[in-house]
């Protein structure tokens, strides 16, 4: 039983060395941290402008669309009444 005690303690200490060299190092200095939050703001206001041109593209294309659909009716109406009226 002492065996098993032992070998755990040892593998949980092995975890530990193995793992803290990478706390270590993984650390960014505050300047860096500032320096990649601008990137990161710099880089979702490229990303929020994009997403409102496309959307006013695509707005638009359909604003015209309908317009061309309702003044395509309207003539279409127009042209009913015109039939209606000149037969009689």
């Amino acid at each position: 039983m002492k065996i098993y005690e032992r070998l755990g303690s040892i593998a949980v200490l092995a975890n530990l060395m193995l793992a803290a060299p990478g706390f270590v190092f993984a650390q960014n200095s505050p300047k860096q941290d500032t320096k990649n939050a601008g990137s990161d703001a710099k880089q979702a206001a490229k990303d929020t402008g994009s997403a409102v041109k496309d959307m006013a593209k695509k707005t638009g294309h359909a604003v015209k669309k309908g317009t061309n659909k309702a003044a395509s009716k309207t003539q279409e109406g127009a042209q009913k009444v015109k039939n209606k009226t000149s037969s009689e």
